[in-house]
Formats: structure tokens, C-alpha cells, sequence
């Protein structure tokens, strides 16, 4: 799934809700992956591009984990 996480403001909140969830989620942005609970990695990323998000988890937890992060949804 595309995200965009463009500001600051925007990654804190994106980090706190991803963090609820206890399997892992990464983010992909050309050949650099980073575990999507990081606030460090996401900024070692180009926040101002669409990022592809990768969960982890069943199709259901999936769904769950999804519509909690609708905002971000490119």
C-alpha cells in the first residue's frame, strides 16, 4: 500500500499508530527499507515521495492496520 508521510507532524502521528500494532511494518522507498515503528528510519527515508507499506500480519490484522492509517493512504 502507498503511503505519504510528508511532515514531521504527520510521521509522529503515523509512529504512534503503527507502534498500537504488534506485528512488524516497514516502509519502502526505492532500494531502502525500514521498520515503520522508527521515527529515526522514517526520517532517514525521503518523506516528501509516496512510500509502499508493508504489514506483516494476516489479511484481517491487515484490514485493521489499514483503515487506522487511512489519512496516509496516497
Amino acid at each position: 500500500m502507498e503511503v505519504t508521510i510528508n511532515n514531521i507532524d504527520k510521521v509522529r502521528k503515523f509512529v504512534d499508530i503503527v507502534s498500537r500494532f504488534d506485528c512488524d511494518i516497514d516502509l519502502v522507498s526505492g532500494h531502502t527499507m525500514v521498520d515503520a515503528k522508527s521515527i529515526l528510519g522514517i526520517f532517514s527515508l525521503n518523506i516528501m515521495k509516496p512510500m509502499t507499506m508493508i504489514i506483516h500480519d494476516n489479511a484481517e490484522n491487515a484490514e485493521v492496520i489499514k483503515n487506522s492509517l487511512k489519512e496516509y493512504v496516497a
